[in-house]
């Protein structure tokens, strides 16, 4: 089933092939109903054995806990094969018959494109088909509107998907590190990879994780909580209206933010450390590419919301370093920013003082690379001297000619 094509033929049928079709048009409700009565079935034994098992946790008896786990496993695993056969027996045969909704032929594609990761990654192809096949029953389940048998399957569901999407995470964070997985999939891909994982992660099931926190007077009141209520928030007033390159990094941002709260260990310091990097070095590319001076601003406010992002939420928590310079560099520029927060300023003049530390600590890092980064050099240089944290100097110098040649540099002011 997983080698036939999705693309459907319009062939002149023989009479024989047409009533064949219509008898499959006839049945296919049946199949429909049996295929759901199964999937409640299974759905239903699932959860029980799945609370049974979460009732156990605390209890010292292992072997007890252990039989609860396994009877778990294989409800659950008899669970997804019931939904994975209604993909195969319905939802196919009602594409292949013209019978389908769009949704349905979008759903069927989906289905597909997670198979095809079988044979290249399995790893991803494992979490991602337990992801595809638990999501397309949780529609079903909601669309059901049975708010009592729901509250109890979002426990269940948030947990798994939970447990899938650190998975993922866990799997793109080794590829990162994996040169054979760079040169395969190549790098810019497991970027997107991550980046849409925790987006389709805080777009689909923060929500409802969200709401089940809500209604734990305890949990409610934890600072994990409010954190990640706030990062939500930021999220939500981001993805409104159209989106250019700029919001998407800000949106992509705010989900790095978020997976430092909600995926620590499954996307570590480090493969985190490289996404921002790679944000920043995309945003210094958009600064170096634009012409208009308005946007170019705009541009400068984004990357200096990115490296403080950077820095309070992965460098900040950061236990080992590398060169121990590095370290002691960080720590004189935490102290300049500690200094700058609690400094009382009014709200213009620490967004300038914000603007200026943040980019003169940009300008560090490009000055290790002078002829590489010489554009932007030139341009965090001219911004500088516009906010009066640098001054120009002109140079003289005599030709052979002996003809004066003024040229201008900047300093840092005094």
């Amino acid at each position: 089933m997983e080698q036939k094509s999705l693309r459907i033929l319009n062939e002149n049928k023989t009479f024989f092939s047409q009533l064949t079709t219509t008898l499959t048009k006839i049945l296919t409700p049946t199949k429909l109903s049996i295929n759901n009565i199964m999937i409640s079935i299974k759905r239903n034994s699932m959860i029980k054995a799945y609370n049974a098992h979460l009732l156990m946790t605390d209890i010292d008896d292992t072997e007890k806990k252990e039989s609860l786990y396994k009877k778990y496993e294989d409800t659950y695993a008899l669970y997804l094969e019931a939904v994975d056969k209604y993909i195969i027996d319905s939802v196919y045969k009602k594409v292949k018959n013209n019978m389908a909704t769009n949704f349905e032929r979008e759903a069927l594609a989906q289905y597909y494109t997670v198979v095809a990761l079988k044979d290249k990654q399995y790893i991803e192809y494992k979490h991602k088909k337990q992801e595809y096949l638990i999501k397309v029953d949780y529609d079903s389940v909601q669309e059901s509107n049975k708010l009592a048998f729901l509250q109890k399957f979002n426990e269940f569901y948030v947990s798994k998907m939970d447990s899938l999407y650190k998975g993922l995470l866990r799997n793109y964070s080794i590829q990162l590190s994996d040169k054979k997985s760079v040169k395969l999939e190549g790098l810019d891909n497991i970027y997107d990879k991550i980046f849409s994982c925790l987006e389709v992660y805080t777009t689909d099931i923060l929500p409802v994780k969200i709401d089940q926190l809500a209604n734990d007077p305890v949990l409610r009141e934890q600072e994990e909580y409010k954190n990640i209520i706030a990062e939500y928030d930021r999220y939500e007033s981001v993805i409104i209206g159209k989106l250019d390159r700029r919001d998407e990094v800000k949106r992509q941002m705010i989900l790095l933010g978020i997976s430092r709260i909600l995926f620590t260990h499954s996307l570590p310091l480090v493969a985190a450390e490289e996404c921002y990097a790679k944000l920043i070095q995309d945003v210094r590319a958009m600064i170096a590419a634009e012409r208009a001076g308005v946007k170019r601003d705009r541009l400068f406010i984004l990357i200096v919301d990115l490296i403080e992002e950077y820095n309070v939420k992965l460098l900040s928590t950061k236990v080992y370093w590398d060169r121990p310079e590095e370290r002691e560099s960080y720590k004189e520029f935490w102290d300049k920013y500690k200094n700058l927060k609690t400094a009382e300023l009014d709200e213009t003049t620490y967004e300038k003082e914000r603007l200026i530390l943040f980019l003169k600590y940009d300008l560090h890092e490009l000055n290790k690379s002078l002829s590489k980064n010489a554009k932007l050099i030139k341009l965090y240089k001219t911004k500088l001297v516009g906010l009066g944290a640098m001054r120009e100097i002109p140079n003289k110098c005599i030709t052979k000619s002996n003809r004066y040649v003024k040229t201008v540099c900047a300093k840092e002011a005094e």
